[in-house]
């Protein structure tokens, strides 16, 4: 049956990469499928995944644009 988390025990996921997200999703995914998480708690961890995720891409293709304006710019 379902067996909740440890409430008193700090979790930390890194979020800081695609890879991270992608390798938190799928732990995600095995808990739920396992029942060892309550699924309130886990799409909320899936849409702060998916915010930081979108931010992640915003970031680099802010990145890239100011590259290609660097280099528009010294011609």
């Amino acid at each position: 049956g379902y067996t909740p988390m440890n409430e008193n025990k700090k979790i930390r996921l890194r979020l800081s990469t695609p890879s991270d997200i992608r390798k938190t999703l799928a732990k995600i995914t095995n808990m739920i499928v396992n029942n060892e998480i309550d699924t309130k708690k886990a799409n909320t961890i899936i849409y702060s995944c998916n915010a930081i995720l979108n931010s992640i891409r915003t970031d680099e293709l802010e990145k890239q644009i100011q590259e290609l304006e660097d280099v528009v710019n010294d011609k």
